[in-house]
Order: structure tokens, then C-alpha cells, then sequence
């Protein structure tokens, strides 16, 4: 629950994606602040008006619940132990950052999350301790989302879901099919629905202890905090289907 990827999901399973749990932390945390401004180039946002009830339906959702249990999880657990859950979710969703670098055409870039799982899931003492980063191997971190758009899949209108927060037709559809992709899906075991509830709630408070302090700066510098939500999120997820490069097919009209 959450405002957001408060990018979740709550299924049975290991949280690789915290953002399906709640997709709002995810945009609100690009360390970028404004407010929107209308241009040539504005957001696809047909659904804006039911959108912005349900954003403000997440607000309270993180507001009184989401940011406190995050709070007060920051508070009582030791800086090292938060660290290591927070390496060990991670570790997790290396299997399906890796078969999605595969789907990608990216080769280097899979060699480089096989080996960060190998490393941080061995002598990282299975993901607690992130070795990976340490001995310099970069991490790749992608979704089908993102292999949806690098393969030419249009994202469609901006939607605004229910403790799922910010996301598109496109990267909804990638959520699902990456609890597809996701090994620990088929995992069964004595009690294991109860395991992913725990680790699913766990991703949750994770990612809103991450950014404890982010969302409230963004909010109180905005003008508009739907809109600056809207247009984070979306020119993020471009900026990964397009590695960082701007989009030749997109170029505003001078």
C-alpha cells in the first residue's frame, strides 16, 4: 500500500519491483523538483481527472500509513540491517533484470547482472552485503516495461492506479509479465505464500524508507504535484527506454 511503489505490488512473491507495490516512490525519487508546464510535447493524459482523485487517494494512503510505518522503521531498525534488506531485495530481482538485458540485445550488460548475482548472492552472503558494487560491476536494473519500449511498444495514456501510482498500458502490462519472469513465482514451499506477503510488505517499507524526506521536499517545491509527478515518471521510463539518449523520433517542433 501506498501512494505508490507504496512501482506493489502486493502479490505472493519476493519484491523485485517495488514500484508495482506503489508506483509514486518511484517517480518522486529523480531528485528532481518544479512544476509542470504545458508545451507542444504535453503528457498523453486523457483520464487526467480521474487520475488526479486517485493520486490524491494515494497521498492519504502514504500520508497515514505508507510514510509512518517507513518512519518508524528507520527509527527502530540499525542502519546496517536496513541496508542489508535493502541489498537483499535487490539481489532477489537480479534473475529477472537479467532476462530482461537478454531480451534487450544487451550481452555486456547481462554479464554484468549474472555476475552481480553470482558475487552478491555467494560472498554477499545471499544479497545482504552488495559485493557486486564494490568490486566495480556495474548494476543494470531494467523491467519488461523497458523491453517493451526498446522494442517499439508505444506506452499509451498516463494512468494513475490505486496503490500502484504512476504508470502506463505498456509498463503495466511489463509488471505482469515480469511476476512471470520472476523465478521465485514457482518457488513453493511450507508457508511460502506467508514468505512473499512478507517480503512484498517489506519492499514496500523498504522503498518508502528510502526516500523519506524526497517526496515531501518535491511536494512543497511544486506547483502542482500531479503534474510534476506525471511528467517525472514518464520522462524517467523514457530516459531508460532510450538509455539516457534523446529520442530522434520525438523532437520538439521548432
Amino acid at each position: 500500500m501506498t501512494t505508490t511503489s507504496l512501482r506493489a505490488p502486493a502479490r505472493p512473491r519476493s519484491t523485485h519491483r517495488p514500484r508495482l507495490i506503489g508506483g509514486l516512490v518511484l517517480a518522486l525519487s529523480l531528485f528532481v523538483s518544479g512544476c509542470a508546464t504545458n508545451s507542444p510535447d504535453a503528457p498523453y493524459d486523457p483520464y487526467e481527472n480521474l487520475n488526479r482523485k486517485i493520486f490524491s487517494f494515494n497521498l492519504a494512503l502514504d500520508r497515514n500509513i505508507a510514510r509512518p510505518l517507513a518512519k518508524g522503521y528507520v527509527d527502530v531498525v540499525p542502519k546496517p540491517a536496513r541496508e542489508g534488506v535493502h541489498n537483499f531485495l535487490g539481489n532477489l530481482g537480479q534473475p529477472v533484470i537479467f532476462i530482461n538485458n537478454v531480451l534487450q540485445g544487451e550481452p555486456d550488460d547481462a554479464g554484468d547482472t549474472l555476475a552481480r548475482f553470482f558475487v552478491d548472492s555467494t560472498a554477499g552472503l545471499g544479497g545482504l552485503i552488495d559485493v557486486a558494487s564494490l568490486m566495480g560491476i556495474p548494476d543494470h536494473s531494467t523491467d519488461f516495461g523497458i523491453t517493451l519500449g526498446r522494442w517499439g511498444v508505444d506506452q499509451g495514456p498516463f494512468l494513475m492506479l490505486p496503490l500502484i501510482g504512476p504508470t502506463t498500458p505498456r509498463d503495466l502490462t511489463g509488471d505482469i509479465v515480469d511476476i512471470g519472469l520472476d523465478p521465485t513465482t514457482y518457488i513453493q514451499f511450507r508457508s511460502s505464500i506467508y514468505y512473499g506477503l512478507g517480503a512484498g510488505f517489506l519492499g514496500l517499507v523498504d522503498a518508502r524508507a528510502q526516500r523519506l524526506g524526497e517526496v515531501e521536499s518535491l511536494q512543497q517545491t511544486s506547483l502542482d504535484f500531479y503534474a510534476t509527478t506525471r511528467n517525472l515518471y514518464l520522462q524517467y521510463r523514457a530516459a531508460k527506454v532510450h538509455r539516457g539518449k534523446p529520442n530522434m523520433q520525438n523532437l520538439p517542433n521548432f
